[in-house]
């Protein structure tokens, strides 16, 4: 999972795009990079590390001009190297940067066709340069000395034929302006808004509504499936819709756990999606579990706070604060090794005694994914002194990987992929273990936005919407994210940085 951010200003855009990409932060804490353009030269800065380590006073005086596009990176099977820090950058046609969030599932195949047909040379693993390249040798077939809208707009419908998976894109075309786009599908998400100055209008683009509401431009809307927007360098806007049968198939788990809660994801609150999760999780717990005796309901923090508030004021049961986080732990479920992850949790969260001792408690969390982080919390929790620890997921069972731009482990790494409820059960160490029922969690979002026509389940159920997904490729997934293969990834070398130095 990645964060994007693109600016289209009528003065400096560094501090915007500084300050947008800190709000998305929690997309994304591998690597960060930002790149400006002024003057038909572009000036980039992009390294390992968090935003605010990426970037100093030094390098934000490089950052200058009045368009610009940045990225958050979180760390995938891959490669963890600063090489894979985007934006990324190709010269021809016209000098182009782009920064992207999800996963094409045919990249392997298009990084061979773009060698082979296209003449163009991939430098990275990253399925994100290889969009890049297709997008430019679409755009570059057009034959423009000076590529007009529609031609623009036409190199995003030739992505759309190529390209196969979940993406939400930002783009910059040097002197020309900045695009965006999203799959057919709209499984990943996008948001543009704008603001006005006094020398006129200000457009922004990013992942989440809260990196725009939080620099000062208002929400326009998302970007439906499969649409594009164009902001030219006179600043005048355009949109296009450039797929063809395109079919709303938004990632549900972007509600469940990644977007920030007081964002807005295809019209949907993802503050209130939980709040909803939270009652038909206890309305289940009411209905099947019913002998439960719940003496106070402890949320795992944070992404499950606000579900845990609403479970237990529906159970009319006390909540209480009973772990201490420490902010500077990463998330747990995408550390390589068994070991690191279980060390993680005990350093990333500590009980308050007096909350567990002697009572019979229900922890609640957003989801279960390789039953690390949840086994540790309910060992912490006896360790406290609890009588009975219980155990609720706000979402289902997550039995499959995502092929979409979320870096879950392999099928054989998921704590319930092939197993039965009462198993995982006895594997965490829970009393009881209540799922979420999956189409309460899709009445949970869908509440929100009835147009949707479907979300994509697939981490719950196996089926991924892109209808492109076999047991070959899930067989080489597995191949690349076990813990094994996590281990024995080589450091790439490091791309020059356009920004001319440290």
């Amino acid at each position: 999972m990645c964060g994007i951010v693109a600016i289209a200003g009528k003065g400096p855009v560094n501090q915007a795009l500084y300050d947008a990409l800190t709000v998305l932060q929690h997309r994304g804490q591998d690597a960060a990079g930002i790149v400006t353009s002024d003057n038909h030269r572009l000036f980039l800065r992009k390294d390992n590390g968090m935003v605010r380590d990426v970037f100093h006073t030094r390098h934000m005086l490089r950052l200058v001009g009045n368009y610009g596009i940045g990225h958050v990176r979180y760390p995938t099977a891959g490669s963890s190297s600063s090489a894979e820090a985007q934006p990324f950058y190709v010269n021809s046609p016209y000098g182009i940067t782009l920064a992207h969030n999800g996963n094409l599932t045919n990249s392997e195949a298009l990084a061979k066709d773009i060698y082979r047909s296209d003449l163009r040379h991939v430098n990275t693993d990253s399925d994100s340069e290889v969009l890049l390249n297709v997008f430019a040798h679409e755009l570059q077939i057009r034959g423009k000395i000076v590529p007009g809208i529609d031609d623009i707009f036409a190199a995003v419908s030739g992505v759309h034929v190529r390209c196969k998976g979940a993406y939400a894109v930002v783009a910059m075309i040097s002197g020309y302006g900045i695009i965006g786009f999203r799959d057919p599908f709209g499984i990943r998400p996008i948001i543009f808004g704008e603001r006005d100055t006094a020398n006129g209008k200000e457009y922004i683009i990013a992942s989440e509504s809260v990196a725009i509401t939080s620099v000062g431009f208002r929400v326009v809307r998302d970007l439906k499936p499969g649409e594009a927007i164009f902001i030219d360098n006179e600043g005048n806007m355009h949109t296009r819709q450039c797929a063809e049968n395109p079919v709303y198939s938004p990632c549900i788990f972007e509600h469940v756990y990644f977007a920030r809660p007081d964002s807005f994801i295809d019209k949907i609150s993802v503050y209130k999606a939980r709040l909803r999760m939270g009652e038909t999780l206890a309305n289940t717990i009411l209905k099947e579990h019913p002998d439960l005796e719940i003496d106070v309901v402890i949320p795992i923090p944070d992404t499950s706070r606000t579900a845990a508030l609403e479970l237990a004021n529906h159970l009319n049961v006390k909540y209480r604060e009973g772990f201490m986080k420490n902010r500077y732990i990463g998330r747990t479920f995408i550390m390589p090794g068994q070991g690191q992850r279980k060390k993680s949790v005990r350093q990333k969260l500590n009980p308050i005694e007096l909350e567990f001792m002697g009572k019979n408690v229900l922890l609640v969390d957003d989801s279960i994914v390789r039953g690390t982080t949840c086994r540790e919390i309910i060992q912490m929790a006896r360790d406290a002194g609890a009588k009975h620890v219980y155990f609720a997921s706000a979402a289902p069972a997550v039995k499959y990987p995502n092929v979409y731009g979320i870096d879950m482990p392999a099928r054989t790494e998921l704590i319930a992929h092939g197993r039965t409820e009462q198993e995982i059960c006895e594997l965490i160490g829970a009393d009881a273990l209540i799922f979420q029922k999956l189409e309460d969690l899709v009445a949970a979002a869908r509440e929100g936005n009835p147009d949707i026509e479907r979300f994509d389940c697939s981490v719950f159920d196996g089926e991924y919407v892109t209808g492109d997904i076999d047991e070959c490729y899930l067989d080489a997934l597995q191949a690349s994210r076990s813990d094994g293969a996590k281990h024995r990834v080589q450091q790439g070398p490091n791309l020059v940085d356009l920004s001319n130095g440290d």
